[in-house]
């Protein structure tokens, strides 16, 4: 970033009078992303065609008994959304910095923590909207035993993806400006997100009864507590990151 952008102990002292600007700021910004993710659906149409590949490929892999397939399910779905996360998360700031507005972004009169929020929301937006075709899919594809489970199959899934967007999402901003920035994403984020790909296994594996069923909830409460350390770390240090 360049280093004359001071904007920030300026930007707190005005969040800290109106707080509600800071929000209204975050509102703007995924707003803004929504907006031309709608009018372009290139990252969309991308990252689902890549997911969906996954799902059928890995399908192929394990081969055709249905109960290797049903076994493997939780898995290759978790697989499929942590591919989706990366791919997506790899755009968040792209535009931006492709068209020189990232500097003008951060120098938007607040705390910079209230932009990594706007963007999380944009991009998590997305990736809910990704997760909410992918998840169905998986289900039908490997035959997921989800009678009268589907509010907690979602539940789950909507918990672990939002863990990976605060983490990708995090880490996009970090390597926005590397050359090698689409092979040091990954790198960077996977290590991270184990605690939350792992949960998120467990707990759909325990939802389509191949585990105790108070798993399930267990390991939904672990994704709870990943998803709001991830988040406030995160947040407290974007600022360092995007000032770098």
């Amino acid at each position: 970033m360049n280093p004359t952008v001071e904007p920030a102990p300026a930007a707190r002292i005005a969040a800290r009078v109106n707080p509600w600007g800071g929000a209204s700021a975050a509102l703007a910004v995924a707003l803004k992303d929504w907006r031309v993710e709608g009018r372009a659906r290139e990252v969309l149409a991308a990252t689902l065609f890549f997911a969906m590949l996954v799902l059928v490929i890995l399908g192929f892999a394990f081969g055709p008994d249905p109960a290797r397939l049903r076994v493997a399910g939780p898995g290759i779905l978790w697989v499929a959304i942590s591919f989706a996360a990366i791919l997506s998360a790899g755009r968040a700031y792209a535009q931006e910095a492709e068209d020189g507005a990232l500097e003008t972004l951060l120098l938007y009169p607040v705390a910079h923590e209230w932009l990594y929020l706007g963007k999380l929301a944009g991009n998590l937006g997305l990736m809910l909207v990704l997760a909410a075709v992918i998840a169905p899919a998986t289900a039908v594809v490997y035959d997921l035993p989800l009678a009268g489970r589907w509010l907690g199959y979602l539940g789950v899934v909507a918990l672990g993806t939002t863990g990976l967007a605060i983490v990708t999402t995090f880490h996009s901003a970090l390597t926005v400006n590397l050359r090698a920035r689409e092979s040091l994403l990954p790198i960077l984020v996977f290590p991270l997100v184990v605690p939350v790909v792992l949960g998120a296994v467990k707990a759909t594996t325990a939802l389509v009864g191949l585990g105790p069923p108070d798993d399930a909830v267990s390991w939904a409460n672990l994704l709870v507590v990943f998803n709001v350390v991830y988040l406030t770390v995160c947040t407290l240090m974007f600022p360092f990151a995007v000032e770098a």
